[in-house]
C-alpha cells in the first residue's frame, strides 16, 4: 500500500428514493466523487445478507449477497420491471434512515415480480448467463437457496426452531419440501445472480476510475445460517448439533457483563484437519468481491473469548487459543500474498501483535482513542506505524462531532486543540481529519459522516445495543462541492493523491 486515503461509506447509506442505498446511479456518482477528490479507496461494510438486529455482521450465509442492495431501476432498464411498478410504493418515510422492516415488506414483491418476468421473457443469452452463475457458484449457492426455501416455509424462523425432521438437511422430509419449493429456490438463484452481476459492474467501474474497494469480512457466521445448518462439523456442537460454545467479548470498562454475540464457535481442530479448506474458499470468494479485505476481530485468530451456550452473560466465558499463524500460512500457501487489513482493535496482547506482525498485514488505529486529556497514548499519530490504516473513528465509533459534543471532556478537547493546533472557527471534525491525513500511516480512511460534519444522529453502530443501528443514510445523492474541495485539499496537502491519477496526469 502506498501513501493514500479513502472514504468509509456503506452501500446502504447512499441516497435514493427507494429506502436503502443500492448499486444504482447513486453508487456510480459516489465513485465519481472519490475520483474527483483524488481518493484511492472506497471502504464498505459486509455485503452479505442481514438478519438479527439488521446487522451485516449477522448473516444467513458467509457467501450470499444482500438483495436489498439490488438496483431496482436496473431491473426496469432490463425489462424485468415496469417504471410504473415503482410508483406509489412507500419505500421510505425518512430520507436519512433505512427502515429495514418497511424495506423487507415492499421490496420482496417487486423482486418476485421481476423474477417471474425474467423466467418468462429472458433471452437465451440471459438464461445461459444465469445457468453459468448457478454452476460456477454451486458450492455455496445451492445450500443457501435450500436453506432459505426451508426457512421461508417455516415463517423465517431459525433452523433450531424448525420441526425436528427439517433440522437435518439430509432427511427425506427436507428433500420433499425442496421439490415443493422449486419456485422459491429459483427466486433466490435469480436474485443472487442479479446481486453479483450488479456489484461486479459497479466494482469494475470503480476500478476503471482508479478506486479500489476495501471490503469487510466478519470473523464469525450467525447461528441462524446455512453453514450451521449444513456443516456443523465446522463448529463446536453437541450430539444434537447444537452449539456448545458461543462468541463474545469479556467484561471491560464499557460493559460489565461483556458482549454476548451469540455466534457459534469454530472447531479449529477439525478445520486444521481439512487444511482450512472452508477458510480458503471464503477468503478466495471475498477477494473476488473486493480488492482489499478487512478481517473483523482479527485477534480472535490468536485467542478468542468462548462463552458456554447456556451462560447468562458473556462474563462466564474464558479465553481459548485459536489457530494462530498456522491458518494464515495455509492461506498464503493456497492463495499467495493477500491484501488483508487486520482489525486489531480492543484488547491486544503480545501474542496477537506478534501474529499480526508475522503476517505483515497492516493493523488499524483510531484517532479518537488517542486523546485522554493530558497523557501520551499509542493511539496518537506520533506513535502510528507506517504499516497501518488510520481512522478518526470507524462504523462502531461515534462520529467526530458526536464524540466532541457528547463524550469528550474539556481536558480531552483542550488536548485536541493543542496537539492538532485547531484554528479559531475550525470544526473538530475538520481538524481531526487533518490530523489523520498528516499521520505517517500509509492509508487513512475518513468516514462520510465526518466529512459532512454530522453528529451522533448519524452514528452507524453502537456495540452491545440492538435496534437503531445500521440505519444512517445520506439525505442527498450528491456530495456537497465544499466537502469535495476540502477533501481534495487535505489529500493534496498531505501527499495522499491516488497514484493512478498522478500517472495519468
Amino acid at each position: 500500500m502506498q501513501r493514500t486515503s479513502g472514504v468509509l461509506m456503506h452501500i446502504s447509506s447512499l441516497a435514493n428514493r427507494y429506502g436503502i442505498g443500492s448499486f444504482g446511479q447513486e453508487a456510480y456518482q459516489f465513485v465519481d466523487f472519490l475520483r474527483n477528490s483524488k481518493q484511492t479507496y472506497w471502504q464498505i461494510l459486509p455485503l452479505t445478507t442481514t438478519s438479527y438486529g439488521d446487522s451485516p455482521y449477522q448473516s444467513f450465509s458467509a457467501f450470499a449477497g444482500n438483495t436489498h442492495l439490488i438496483d431496482l431501476e436496473a431491473l426496469v432498464q432490463a425489462g424485468w420491471l415496469q417504471a410504473t411498478d415503482l410508483e406509489a410504493i412507500p419505500f421510505q418515510e425518512r430520507a436519512d434512515q433505512v427502515d429495514y422492516h418497511r424495506i423487507f415488506q415492499v421490496r420482496r414483491p417487486l423482486l418476485e415480480k421481476a423474477v417471474q418476468s425474467f423466467q418468462a421473457q429472458a433471452s437465451s443469452k440471459d438464461q445461459e448467463a444465469l445457468a453459468d452463475f448457478i454452476q460456477e457458484q454451486a458450492s455455496w449457492l445451492d445450500p443457501f437457496c435450500h436453506y432459505m426455501a426451508v426457512k421461508e416455509a417455516f415463517d423465517l424462523k431459525s433452523w433450531t426452531q424448525w420441526p425436528q425432521a427439517y433440522q437435518d438437511p439430509t432427511t427425506k422430509e427436507v428433500q420433499e419440501l425442496l421439490k415443493q419449493e422449486a419456485e422459491v429456490i429459483y427466486y433466490h438463484q435469480v436474485t443472487q445472480f442479479w446481486f453479483f452481476q450488479q456489484w461486479q459492474a459497479l466494482k469494475a467501474y470503480a476500478n476503471r476510475s482508479g478506486i479500489q474497494i476495501i471490503g469487510d469480512m466478519p470473523i464469525y457466521v450467525a447461528y441462524d445460517s446455512v453453514e450451521m445448518w449444513l456443516d456443523r462439523d465446522l463448529f463446536k456442537t453437541d450430539a444434537k448439533g447444537r452449539a456448545v460454545a458461543l462468541a463474545g467479548t469479556p467484561p471491560d470498562n464499557f460493559t460489565a457483563d461483556g458482549q454476548f454475540w451469540g455466534n457459534p464457535i469454530y472447531d479449529w481442530d477439525y478445520m486444521k484437519q481439512t487444511g482450512y479448506a472452508w477458510w480458503i474458499d471464503r477468503i478466495q470468494a471475498s477477494l473476488e468481491l473486493y480488492d482489499v479485505l478487512r478481517i473483523d476481530h482479527f485477534r480472535g485468530f490468536e485467542s478468542y473469548w468462548e462463552v458456554p451456550a447456556d451462560a447468562q452473560t458473556a462474563a462466564e466465558g474464558h479465553w481459548v487459543k485459536g489457530p494462530g499463524l498456522d491458518l494464515f500460512q495455509a492461506l498464503q500457501k493456497a492463495l499467495g500474498d493477500l491484501p488483508i487489513i487486520a482489525e486489531d482493535l480492543g484488547f491486544m496482547t503480545d501474542e496477537v501483535i506478534a501474529m499480526r506482525d508475522a503476517t505483515g498485514y497492516p493493523g488499524m488505529k483510531i484517532l479518537q482513542f488517542g486523546f485522554e486529556g493530558d497523557s501520551d497514548s499509542t493511539d496518537l499519530p506520533h506513535h502510528y506505524p507506517v504499516n497501518s490504516i488510520a481512522y478518526v473513528g470507524n462504523h462502531d465509533n461515534e462520529t467526530a462531532r458526536g464524540w466532541w459534543e457528547d463524550t469528550a471532556n474539556q481536558d480531552q478537547r483542550d488536548q485536541v486543540d493543542r496537539y492538532l493546533n485547531r484554528r479559531p472557527g475550525q470544526a473538530p471534525s475538520q481538524v481531526l481529519n487533518q490530523g489523520l491525513a498528516a499521520s505517517v500511516s500509509q492509508v487513512v480512511i475518513y468516514t462520510m459522516q465526518d466529512l459532512l460534519d454530522l453528529g451522533n444522529e448519524a452514528r452507524m453502530n453502537q456495540p452491545s445495543t440492538i435496534g437503531c443501528n445500521w440505519q444512517w443514510r445520506m439525505s442527498r445523492p450528491q456530495v456537497p462541492q465544499a466537502v469535495q474541495e476540502e477533501l481534495t485539499q487535505i489529500t493534496e496537502t498531505y501527499f495522499r493523491v491516488n497514484p493512478q491519477l498522478v500517472e495519468e496526469s
